[in-house]
């Protein structure tokens, strides 16, 4: 038992495209807190650090493409964050739960609440390497995950992060809890969302004491690198026809990047 605890398996590469060794993702394998191990994908600045580390939460989609690469969007801001000096985990909750995605479905069987207990697991890992600046450790969430980044930020063990980043989560349930961030957090939502809507996202920053930024007339993934705007299918859908507006703003996007970079350097 103490073995597993402590072990971290690293089981393959994965280079990032366009980047060199330095910045290959590395598979490790990691104790969840329910039960099994869960899997991340490390990639690290040149170097022995320690490093500052982002870890990453994939959305209701999953972590991999339809091909079993990567995802862009998780791919490009690894690949930004590493070569901005900031080791990367992003850390797999649906693979080793035999979940492929879960964007249509109403009855979950993994829920945000759930992941926030793989985000401390990954934490807990962390804590034992020593590439890691255990007081640098901060947290970005996409859609899904973000929604789980907003739920780990109200948790008492959200100080062990030094800062949150919730991408256009769902905000509407626990703007009926008292929500209240116990560590610095910020909300990024396109202002034309129609799959998770800003307006409870803005209000639960307000009462919470989190940041909010809204984009104008960007929707869902607008943070993505490359991917054209078009509707699909959603269980959660704000239309009358269940369908969501989801694609890339070139803006939106290059402001979130700038913002982003600008909060993970504060102190």
């Amino acid at each position: 038992m103490i073995a597993r605890l402590v072990r971290a398996c690293i089981v393959a590469l994965l280079p990032l495209a366009a980047a060199g060794p330095a910045n290959a993702f590395e598979k490790v394998s990691f104790p969840s807190r329910d039960s099994g191990d869960l899997v991340g994908w490390l990639a690290r600045p040149a170097g022995a650090g320690p490093f500052p580390v982002v870890i990453g939460l994939h959305g209701c989609a999953g972590l991999y493409t339809r091909s079993g690469e990567l995802g862009a969007r998780e791919s490009d801001w690894s690949q930004r964050l590493t070569g901005a000096g900031y080791a990367v985990l992003l850390v797999d909750s649906f693979g080793p739960r035999s979940i492929k995605a879960l964007c249509n479905q109403r009855e979950r069987s993994l829920t945000p609440a759930d992941r926030t207990r793989d985000a401390f697991a990954a934490i807990d890992w962390l804590d034992k390497q020593g590439f890691a600046a255990k007081q640098r450790i901060a947290l970005i969430g996409w859609s899904n995950g973000g929604s789980t980044a907003l739920r780990v930020a109200a948790a008492p063990e959200a100080r062990r992060l030094r800062h949150v980043i919730a991408f256009y989560p769902g905000c509407r349930v626990i703007l009926k809890r008292g929500w209240q961030a116990q560590t610095d957090t910020a909300i990024f939502q396109g202002l034309a969302d129609d799959w998770t809507p800003a307006a409870p996202c803005e209000e639960l920053a307000r009462r919470g004491g989190a940041r909010f930024v809204g984009f104008p007339g960007a929707y869902h993934d607008f943070d993505h690198p490359n991917l054209p705007l078009r509707e699909r299918k959603a269980a959660y859908s704000q239309r009358p026809d269940d369908l969501v507006t989801i694609g890339s703003d070139p803006k939106a996007r290059a402001d979130a990047i700038d913002a982003v970079m600008a909060i993970l350097k504060r102190p």
